[in-house]
């Protein structure tokens, strides 16, 4: 046992050896076995859209290709570094070999931080780059700058040494991708190459932009739009941005029929996580952004699981999944790379269902809807040989399709013979006809379709068409079409058929020079350089794209940066990735870009910035700010970390007034905006009762928590009575019973019926007592008409009578009080006569009284 346990000790031992030999080869100066490819971005910035091209008529030429060629010797990586997170049984592994003692007995190093030494083929193409440099030569100049900068082909990366090629290049030859080099580096000041500037950042940037410069452009425009370094401009960011939009629409025009296709790349990191402050307690994943699904639905699966799925039901013969795996092929997005082959083989599969492979007449006995599904997938294979995508382009070919496609209604087979159509591809031309299939499709609320009709009404430029042309392209414009949202741009730019409004207009060109990623931005690079775990070359990417006014990665470079991803850290020795490297230590530039993200809206953001001031970091503390940050993320109850924080500062005094009752009130809204904040905000709660009942006992000066006021009206008669007459029944009376009720008998539709039944019983008890009501003043209505024509049919009579004694000559009848019938007088007192013995007492009485 005891031989058995040490030869297992001994194996660990070496396996440990062997995994720390393997960390310090890739530590060591050993190039060859560490080379990565080179940049793709150094490729982009020699680029013609970069306006920097080889001049083979240089000083050095002959240097600079020969450099180029040793630098082709050196190996690209056989595989890729990967930030996906390992298993159980990995990590249990990797702490075991931690806590295994090492036997290894070697003298310390030296140098502990030396840097590396750069050997074979890079060493002899570096050597040539800067013996072509000394001769003035551009390229060489620009190469050096890049490799210091990126660190291309494993160069180390020296900051200071690019900047100071960059100015070089900037100064003396006006080079513009050296110009926005230098902008970027005097805006950021990353490696602590130069300080801060952003009056010169915004200098290089111009020049740049003004020779042409797309990024520096882009860069300009997003200053002047969020007064970054410079007052706020419209008109000069619109300016700017249409630049960028124009170029962008020449690009994607450029393409097959319809346009470049656009895979968007941009996303935030921190949506990975659930948000900046994990899920649940984020602004993207709590409230009303909650991800509220069953625990079996689709919406927590990767898409890798998806596709999978999928997969599996399109081999068991289900036709829609066929189908959909066809289209998440064909469209591609992040992390599903676009592959038409694969796309266009899935849509073959259910249309072969449908349509026979002979004579292409529809099947017998087909599966309903399926005749709907293939008709669609004929539409995307119609698209495929229109556009030759995974195909040499065929216009007959695609005709078959659409005309397939067309006979049960495809919008996109309308689209497409409408576009061919529209401009002779395979057909003679015939505009009205292709009006015709583009409003079919655009019935159908097609986008493509709404963008080609708008297209043509607005060629024709009569008010009416101009009308018909913006409903359209706002039509469009939902689908988020790029094309269309710049014909609403250039509408509103040049007052055709709009209003003219810079802030619109701007935004929409915006939304143009943005989501056109491949053209004008770093996405694809620092994407792939974040999934490889290459986070230097990832920041400086992002940084880049940031520069250029776009949100998620001013989001990402602050998420990057950001020291305080989590509360409860975790000893040194327990982590498996190693610290952070000193280019992502820089919490004043985190501060910057959290700042920059929140101006475009990000509420996780400006929470952040509330944190940062509130702790003093990147910054001194400053109480006031963190309060007006975390009160503008809780405005319309959007963030309840928002409100929990003032809760707290309330609570504590810290920067607002200590008021326990103001405190409470907060962590109340907190937990009514998210309600998964149950814990944290029912401790905080039980801890700030107690405090406020010591204050109580005490006679603290702090106002503690008392009963909210309730709210009184003063109803009048008219309000009393609606108020009586409609279901109160939950404010007057309790059924203390109402909890022993079973609220699960459902009728045959399957809903409860407790509730209906009540609300049936309620009615028809209101219903008995308005018809009640009704009756009763109906009656006594009645009643009063009938007494009133009685009374006035008995005085006609009483009339009529007397007429008729008049006329015969006789007295009128005396009522028994002795006036005349009908007439109801007082009788007057009859006085005795003189000599009768009653006349003395009665004129006694009469004198006494």
């Amino acid at each position: 046992m005891r031989r058995w346990f040490l030869s297992a000790l001994l194996l660990l031992q070496a396996i440990a050896l062997a995994y720390a030999a393997d960390q310090k080869v890739l530590a060591t100066d050993d190039v060859n076995a560490q080379v990565t490819k080179p940049d793709s971005a150094t490729q982009s910035d020699l680029g013609p859209t970069e306006h920097h091209t080889w001049n083979p008529y240089q000083n050095g030429w002959e240097l600079v290709t020969e450099a180029m060629t040793e630098l082709r010797k050196i190996r690209t990586p056989t595989h890729r570094r990967s930030k996906k997170q390992t298993g159980v049984f990995t990590n249990l592994f990797y702490y075991a070999l931690k806590a295994l003692p090492s036997l290894r007995a070697t003298a310390p190093p030296g140098h502990e931080h030396a840097p590396p030494v750069i050997t074979g083929p890079l060493l002899e193409g570096v050597k040539l780059l800067q013996q072509a440099a000394d001769q003035n030569n551009t390229d060489a100049i620009y190469l050096l700058g890049q490799f210091n900068f990126y660190g291309n082909y494993s160069h180390p990366r020296n900051f200071k040494t690019a900047f100071d090629h960059y100015y070089r290049l900037a100064s003396q030859y006006g080079n513009s991708s050296a110009q926005y080099m230098v902008g970027l580096m005097y805006a950021t000041g990353v490696g602590d190459a130069v300080e801060r500037d952003q009056a010169k950042a915004l200098l290089y940037h111009t020049f740049a932009a003004d020779q042409g410069h797309t990024r520096s452009e882009m860069t300009v425009a997003a200053r002047h739009m969020n007064g970054i370094g410079v007052p706020k401009n419209c008109e000069i960011a619109c300016k700017y941005y249409k630049r960028v939009a124009d170029k962008a629409m020449t690009w994607f025009r450029s393409g097959p029929p319809g346009g470049m296709t656009i895979v968007q790349e941009a996303y935030r990191l921190s949506d990975e996580v659930g948000g900046v402050y994990g899920e649940g307690a984020s602004f993207v994943s709590s409230g009303i952004n909650a991800l509220k699904a069953s625990p079996h639905s689709d919406a927590y699966a990767s898409i890798d699981d998806v596709i999978e799925y999928l997969d599996l039901m399109s081999q068991k013969g289900d036709f829609k999944a066929s189908f959909n795996l066809g289209r998440l092929y064909y469209e591609g997005q992040r992390g599903l790379e676009r592959n038409v082959d694969l796309a266009r083989r899935y849509f073959l599969s259910v249309t072969t269902k449908y349509w026979r492979a002979k004579d292409g007449r529809p099947a017998d006995g087909a599966k309903p809807q399926l005749e709907k599904i293939a008709s669609r997938a004929a539409g995307y294979i119609g698209r495929m040989w229109l556009r030759g995508e995974g195909v040499n382009q065929d216009f007959k070919a695609a005709y078959k399709w659409f005309d397939r496609g067309i006979k049960h209604g495809d919008a996109q087979s309308q689209w497409g013979l409408g576009l061919m159509y529209l401009h002779g591809y395979g057909v003679r031309k015939n505009v009205p006809k292709a009006f015709e299939f583009f409003k079919a499709a655009a019935d159908q609320d097609f986008g493509l379709a709404h963008v080609a009709l708008g297209s043509l009404h607005l060629d024709q430029g009569q008010p009416d068409d101009l009308k018909v042309a913006n409903s359209y392209f706002e039509a469009a414009a939902r689908w988020n079409n790029l094309e269309a949202q710049y014909y609403l741009a250039e509408m509103i730019h040049h007052g055709v058929g709009r209003d003219k409004t810079c802030g619109v207009a701007m935004q929409y060109y915006k939304n143009v020079a943005e989501r056109s990623e491949s053209l004008v931005s770093s996405w694809t690079e620092a994407n792939q350089a974040y999934e490889e775990g290459d986070l230097e070359l990832a920041f400086l990417d992002y940084v880049m794209a940031a520069e250029q006014g776009y949100e998620k990665a001013q989001n990402n470079v602050a998420f990057l940066l950001d020291p305080t991803h989590s509360v409860f850290s975790l000893p040194n020795w327990l982590k498996r990735q190693a610290s952070k490297p000193r280019l992502l230590q820089n919490s004043a530039l985190a501060l910057i870009y959290w700042t920059r993200s929140a101006i475009q809206s990000n509420i996780d953001s400006l929470v952040k910035m509330g944190d940062y001031y509130l702790s003093g970091i990147g910054t001194e503390i400053a109480l006031d700010k963190a309060a007006q940050c975390y009160t503008g993320a809780s405005e319309y109850f959007q963030s309840a970390q928002a409100l929990y924080n003032l809760g707290w500062m309330h609570e504590n005094g810290v920067g607002l007034t200590q008021d326990f009752h103001l405190a409470k009130r907060y962590y109340d809204q907190a937990l009514e905006t998210n309600e998964e904040a149950y814990l944290p905000v029912s401790l905080s709660l039980v801890k700030l009762r107690v405090r406020s009942a010591w204050n109580t006992f005490t006679h603290g000066r702090i106002n503690s928590i008392r009963d909210e006021p309730a709210p009184k009206k003063n109803w009048s008669l008219k309000e009393w009575i609606q108020n009586f007459l409609q279901d109160d029944d939950s404010q007057y009376y309790e059924d203390p019973y109402e909890d022993l009720y079973d609220e699960t008998i459902t009728a045959s539709d399957g809903e409860p019926m407790g509730d209906e039944m009540d609300a049936d019983l309620d009615g028809i008890f209101e219903s008995f007592l308005i018809l009640s009501l009704v009756a009763s003043i109906m009656f006594l209505m009645w009643y009063r008409t009938q007494r009133q024509q009685a009374h006035r049919q008995a005085q006609e009579n009483a009339a009529r009578q007397q007429q008729q004694q008049a006329a015969a000559g006789m007295p009128p009848q005396q009522h028994q009080n002795g006036g005349p019938l009908g007439h109801q007088q007082p009788q007057a007192p009859q006085f005795p006569p003189l000599g009768n013995p009653n006349f003395a007492q009665w004129g006694a009485g009469g004198v006494g009284h």
